[in-house]
């Protein structure tokens, strides 16, 4: 990294660290069995992810990889229909490649979450009751059982980069665990509604849109606290906040 003039930090919390230092990410991860996962996830995805430099706990050391982000949570996003077929059909290929050996979370330990989630935000008025009501029905149709497929589990839009119409990486793979394929596609299109027929149409399968409807409703329930308590704003238009009152 010789020669480098800038660093910049990514993202920051007291979880953890992401610093990009030339053309080189530095994770540094309170909870190694994050790293663990993120780098067995790396070697096992059938998709574009970016080389595991060095892992020095609690740094590891990933290249960046080429393209941009296919947008970010609360703006337009700029990238073609095309290149949203592409993040879908490179997301099928995920799910159809083998499971990774460790498991993912159970619905019991969903639905507890999220039942806490709930109660807390309703307690604390940090969102209306009615909203939060609402919205907890709607993440019923997501609380069923479903086939295991090999998900990232936090495939938000800036984590998947595009050049041109072809997927070039796959980012962040922390959370990667055996779940539902829809909560994986949900993630993706949380807050962008109006891609989702472009990423259903390059995942090449018919699936349920209310389980991911209600998907969006239980990952902004869940999420709200936790962003605001890490300094990030889930009531910027179009992010978490929005996505709830959409439902009502």
């Amino acid at each position: 990294m010789a020669g480098v003039d800038e660093v910049r930090v990514v993202v920051a919390h007291e979880e953890r660290v992401t610093l990009r230092v030339g053309d080189v990410f530095l994770k540094v991860d309170s909870d190694q069995a994050r790293i663990d996962v993120e780098v067995e996830a790396l070697a096992l995805a059938p998709v574009p992810t970016p080389r595991v430099l060095w892992r020095q706990p609690p740094v590891l050391a990933i290249s960046a990889v080429p393209g941009t982000a296919l947008g970010v949570l609360g703006e337009p996003s700029a990238a073609s229909s095309a290149a949203w077929a592409a993040a879908g059909a490179a997301i099928r290929t995920l799910h159809e490649a083998p499971l990774p050996p460790w498991p993912g979370r159970s619905l019991d330990s969903i639905v507890a979450e999220l039942d806490s989630e709930c109660e807390q935000l309703v307690a604390t008025g940090v969102l209306p009751a009615d909203l939060v009501t609402r919205n907890r029905e709607v993440a019923e149709a997501a609380l069923r059982p479903w086939t295991p497929v090999f998900t990232h589990g936090d495939l938000q839009i800036t984590h998947i980069f595009v050049e041109g119409d072809e997927v070039t990486g796959i980012i962040d793979w922390s959370e990667a665990a055996r779940g539902d394929a829809l909560w994986d596609l949900a993630t993706l299109t949380l807050g962008h509604e109006e891609r989702l027929d472009d990423v259903l149409a390059g995942y090449g399968t018919a699936v349920d849109v209310d389980v991911i409807r209600a998907w969006w409703s239980l990952r902004s329930l869940t999420a709200v606290r936790w962003l605001a308590e890490h300094g990030f704003d889930p009531a910027k238009p179009g992010c978490e906040i929005d996505v709830l009152k959409a439902r009502m």
